[in-house]
């Protein structure tokens, strides 16, 4: 396979799978998000800050949990996704809850194809750059869309995490960006015991091919944040030391999981 070639179609297939599995699933609680409690993060809450009333474009967007919490803050949300049916059910969301949001299936690097608005606040977040070959692509996608005097909101997992193996017991994986990385796995993160084996293609990506790229392309970097914890329960051998905030046990409190950037343009 050229992976690099064929990336998105595998990837896309891979993520449409994962919807009714993650709808369904614990990890997302569709009960108490349908109730009216957020999906967001205390780390991106506070990077965003006071959204109301403005236009927010959500990359990568999964089936639109973060994207109509961002709705229900006040703000008018388009959110992206590859995945068609991850798109559908997001719009199938928003008519539910009456939010003022609107999807469009799309893969990043063709977006300038079919959207030509720029937004106060450029966002995205958790697992999603690994699956771009190219930051400086994403770069130029993320500032095209940005508008003058607005921002770009960035939270992601730390590449430290991709370069173990996934019970964390050895490195596996460089920690830079100089391989397509081609896995067949069982079950997804948010249901491990998922009677289901998914295809990826993936690629790591350093905090220095990150930031180099956002600053080549006219995005000054205001805030940068590391954190020794991730809100998410998605990685082998995590425990649980406060509400919504997991370690990996073999590191504790001593790496880093997540990091977060705001830029401005």
């Amino acid at each position: 396979m050229d992976a690099k070639k064929d990336y998105i179609e595998v990837n896309k297939k891979t993520w449409n799978e994962k919807v009714a599995l993650h709808v369904d699933s614990e990890f997302y609680n569709m009960k108490d998000f349908l109730a009216g409690e957020t999906s967001l993060n205390e780390i991106e809450l506070n990077l965003l800050g006071d959204i109301k009333g403005k236009k927010i474009l959500h990359l990568q967007c999964h089936f639109g949990q973060d994207t109509l919490s961002l709705a229900r803050m006040g703000a008018e949300v388009t959110g992206v996704d590859l995945s068609d049916k991850a798109v559908e059910k997001g719009r199938e969301l928003a008519e539910q809850l009456g939010l003022n949001a609107r999807f469009i299936c799309s893969d990043v690097y063709k977006l300038p194809e079919v959207l030509e608005e720029k937004f106060d606040i450029v966002y995205t977040s958790y697992g999603v750059i690994g699956w771009l070959p190219d930051m400086n692509k994403w770069a130029e996608v993320v500032s095209k869309f940005v508008k003058p005097g607005g921002k770009f909101v960035f939270v992601e997992f730390h590449p430290f995490v991709w370069m173990y193996d996934y019970d964390f017991t050895k490195v596996d994986y460089s920690y830079f960006n100089v391989e397509d990385i081609v896995e067949t796995e069982s079950g997804t993160y948010a249901d491990r015991s998922a009677d289901v084996q998914l295809k990826s293609v993936s690629w790591n990506h350093s905090i220095a091919e990150v930031v180099q790229s956002l600053v080549d392309h006219q995005l000054q970097i205001k805030t940068f944040e590391e954190h020794n914890y991730s809100p998410y329960s998605c990685f082998n051998h995590v425990v649980e030391i406060a509400p919504k905030k997991f370690q990996i046990a073999p590191f504790g409190d001593k790496v880093p999981l997540v990091y977060a950037i705001v830029a401005s343009k």
